[in-house]
């Protein structure tokens, strides 16, 4: 299991290839590039950095105002939501009263596209992960190889994981925008695996700039077979890691500041893999009190 938090490390640096600075959200959508290439930290080892100058993007002038239209069209749609009952509930008090909710289901192909998947294949690894609806529609297929192979590149030092994370929620003109689960208290899924363990992470709005790789993880240990499994994780079981590296000092999960969750393969085990998921929900379990599952150091302690 130490071998996965050592693999997690890796799962960062290749995530940051898919970050980029936002230009004037208006502008930005005027220009048809990636711009993570342009500024990304990270450069796959034995690979020559790229020097492509900033200014040399590709401006498409049709695709621009239709991406505007589009934002314009978010925005109507963000100042609607506002004004009326949260999360379409009939009622402001079925709101604050509800027990369950499902957040991701798997019906189609546009519910798929709003999960990434990747392998240590972006960092030179062997491994492959694939995602695609499972029978009758109604359920997310993850499945591929699992290979441990290092890289030869004289850099990296642990490989063989593979990842399938919800796509980050963007609101008008590329607004961040955060899940609220404040009315619950725990995790709630339904999945069909191979006997395999995964690692649940929860990322969060980090409120300082050095907290933008912090997550939140616990453990999934799947039974295998062809019976469904309903698994229900308080998030008070979640612990605080950052780069693949348990923190000293824990804290309690910010609950109405999540951004997005993720399944991580890593238990070493070369050969196939396969997880089915049914759905991802949230349960308010009244019958769970605790608010913390570890103990909390105080920093600078009065004596």
């Amino acid at each position: 299991m130490a071998l996965s938090f050592k693999l997690l490390d890796s799962v960062f640096l290749s995530n940051r290839c898919h970050r980029q600075n936002a230009l004037h959200p208006l502008l930005g959508l005027l220009f048809t590039d990636c711009t993570s290439k342009l500024y990304s930290s990270y450069r796959r080892p034995g690979t020559s950095p790229d020097n492509t100058p900033p200014w040399k993007m590709n401006f498409n002038f049709k695709k621009g105002v239709d991406e505007i239209k589009k934002h314009f069209g978010l925005l109507k749609k963000e100042m609607v939501d506002h004004c009326t009952v949260p999360e379409g509930s009939s009622s402001f008090e079925d709101y604050f009263l509800e027990q369950t909710k499902v957040v991701w289901e798997f019906h189609s192909q546009k519910d798929l596209d709003g999960w990434v998947v990747s392998s240590d294949l972006e960092i030179g690894g062997k491994s492959e992960a694939y995602l695609k609806l499972g029978k009758n529609n109604q359920t997310a297929l993850l499945y591929g190889t699992l290979n441990t192979e290092v890289p030869r590149d004289g850099e990296t030092a642990y490989s063989g994981y593979c990842t399938m994370r919800a796509k980050l929620l963007k609101g008008a003109f590329e607004k961040m925008k955060y899940y609220d689960w404040t009315n619950f208290n725990s995790l709630y899924l339904r999945v069909r695996g191979d006997g395999r363990p995964w690692m649940i992470n929860i990322y969060t709005n980090p409120y300082f700039s050095h907290q933008k790789d912090d997550l939140y993880t616990y453990f999934m240990f799947t039974r295998g077979g062809p019976y469904w499994q309903d698994i229900k994780i308080p998030f008070s079981k979640f612990f605080l890691s950052s780069r693949g590296r348990i923190q000293d000092a824990q804290y309690p999960l910010w609950l109405d500041k999540i951004s997005t969750i993720g399944f991580t393969l890593g238990d070493k085990a070369n050969g196939p893999f396969q997880l089915e998921i049914h759905f991802i929900g949230l349960l308010n379990d009244r019958a769970h009190t605790e608010e913390f599952a570890y103990e909390k150091y105080e920093k600078n302690p009065k004596t």
